[in-house]
């Protein structure tokens, strides 16, 4: 069984890093877009079994992607990790109350996000 997982982020650097790491656990495909609006239009179009997002991002941000993906019943129960620079308590607590499974600060070791991956994507 291949699981998918989205990736929302905008800087190309980070993205790129992001995607090796999760296409580097067996069975794991990455998709990745640049924003959260390239991410509403292929939610739609695609099933997905797990979203990363970072929190800023030109046009829709990380926490307003978790607010609608988790007010939709169709990705309601998808997990999102944010994977962002934001390492204070409070950015942590908000994206954690607004359905986040998991919080990464960057830069992050690759074993932390494949442990997360690993923890989600139910069997790895």
């Amino acid at each position: 069984m291949k699981f998918k997982v989205l990736i929302v982020e905008d800087s190309k650097v980070s993205r790129e890093h992001i995607a090796a790491t999760v296409e580097a656990v067996d069975g794991v495909e990455a998709v990745t877009t640049a924003s959260g609006f390239e991410a509403l239009k292929l939610l739609p179009r695609q099933r997905f079994d797990l979203i990363i997002t970072d929190i800023n991002m030109p046009d829709i941000n990380g926490l307003e992607l978790i607010n609608f993906v988790k007010k939709n019943p169709n990705y309601r129960d998808v997990p999102l990790i944010i994977v962002t620079t934001e390492g204070r308590e409070q950015d942590r607590s908000r994206g954690m109350a607004l359905g986040a499974a998991g919080y990464l600060v960057k830069p992050f070791q690759p074993e932390d996000l494949e442990a997360l991956l690993r923890r989600f994507l139910k069997p790895l």
